[in-house]
């Protein structure tokens, strides 16, 4: 489980980080296919679409080689748990979009799983700003969205399959979410993006950083491909000058009106004039030690509060667990997908990065059935081959770097 930046970016240190890429340039690091394995799986992207009350046509959306589908089409008026009328996705319309190619979003899930939490906790515990996160899931050969830049950095984890990612050269200057930068249109962004920087392909654990307005698009590189993307949305000037406004409401200069204007010289510069004093003073309440405390205050605090429920501890009770301990195990990611053991005798021997593991005939059979599967729980094990010791097999292809706990 990834604990803090350290873990996030390893095998790099966040001081080379924050000295050469925070806020500078892109930044790609390889992982390895165990490194985000507790962040979201197959299985789990599942277990969150069968939670169908939580989803509306605003969180789960569908796109269709760039271009969105419109909610009526997959989407079928219901009652949401707070009683309003929303449009609430139909699976079996869901799925035929994804039959014939659509990328499916979901948004706002950084707290949706242990995992998911942990990154979001991880970019917020180093300062970063509010992390949310969205699940991006494409398929071959379809685009979900053309050339654009982000109103946040993007911290991309890519945790199923591969995704080529087109890094441009142009960077928008620090765009923010209003429509002066939202209306921008295509057409802009194809010529603002400038030439190609450099193509990136993303295998399952790795780690892609973009700075907030970084020009970039994405396709998928194989049969399927699945990245989270966290958006880190750190404080910003915008922020002082509505805490500014807050403490202007407090001087009687803010709240005289201003001189009237009658067309003359005299008039234009009484109007000057007190333009100047404004200014002059917001400057002033600007170092107010006072106002800097409450803005100190006010960056520190620039995160999401999640987690920390456990009802049965409020009682003084056994706790139940709360927060990302209390969702159940998932079992094992394979690590070798399409591994097969080989016979040498009267056993079977399967090769692994971290050496040899001699199977049993029975051994051998459950084996080739798992590392065909892209996770498995020691229960589905069982289930499927009693005849062997299932938490004993899954244990040992583990040490072996064949599967890992997810």
């Amino acid at each position: 489980m990834i604990q803090n930046l350290a873990d996030l970016l390893a095998p790099m240190t966040p001081a080379q980080f924050f000295a050469e890429y925070h806020d500078r340039q892109p930044l790609h690091l390889k992982g390895g296919a165990a490194k985000f394995a507790s962040v979201l799986s197959w299985r789990q992207l599942n277990r969150l679409l069968d939670m169908t009350h939580i989803w509306s046509s605003q969180s789960l959306k569908l796109v269709m080689d760039e271009k969105p589908v419109p909610a009526e089409q997959y989407c079928a008026p219901a009652t949401g748990r707070d009683a309003l009328a929303v449009q609430q996705p139909v699976a079996a319309q869901v799925m035929d979009w994804i039959k014939r190619g659509a990328s499916l979003a979901l948004n706002d899930v950084d707290s949706l799983t242990p995992g998911l939490t942990a990154v979001s906790e991880a970019l917020e515990g180093a300062g970063l700003g509010k992390a949310q996160a969205n699940v991006y899931v494409s398929w071959q050969a379809h685009k979900a969205f053309p050339s654009h830049f982000d109103t946040h950095d993007v911290w991309a984890v890519q945790v199923e399959g591969e995704k080529a990612w087109n890094i441009w050269e142009g960077r928008a200057d620090y765009p923010i979410a209003s429509p002066i930068f939202r209306n921008l249109g295509q057409a802009h962004h194809d010529q603002a993006k400038g030439r190609l920087r450099e193509r990136l392909v993303l295998q399952t654990g790795d780690l892609l950083y973009l700075p907030r307005g970084w020009y970039h698009d994405a396709l998928c590189e194989g049969p399927a491909t699945m990245h989270v993307a966290f958006g880190v949305h750190a404080p910003l000037g915008m922020d002082v000058l509505n805490m500014l406004l807050e403490r202007a409401m407090y001087e009687p200069l803010f709240r005289q009106p201003l001189p009237r204007q009658d067309g003359s010289a005299a008039a234009r510069f009484a109007l000057t004039s007190r333009a100047g004093q404004l200014g002059q003073k917001l400057a002033e309440l600007a170092r107010d030690p006072k106002v800097m405390q409450v803005l100190e205050g006010f960056v520190a605090s620039w995160h999401y509060q999640r987690g920390g429920m456990d009802v049965l501890a409020a009682r003084g009770l056994a706790g139940g667990g709360g927060g990302a301990g209390g969702e159940e195990a998932l079992g094992f990611r394979v690590l070798v997908p399409g591994a097969r053991p080989v016979r040498r005798g009267a056993e079977w021997v399967l090769k692994a990065p971290g050496g040899s593991v001699t199977l049993s005939p029975a051994e051998a059979e459950a084996a080739t059935w798992l590392l065909g599967r892209a996770d498995v729980t020691e229960a589905e094990l069982q289930a499927a081959h009693p005849q062997v010791a299932a938490a004993g097999l899954l244990g040992r292809l583990a040490g072996a770097g064949l599967l890992v706990a997810a």
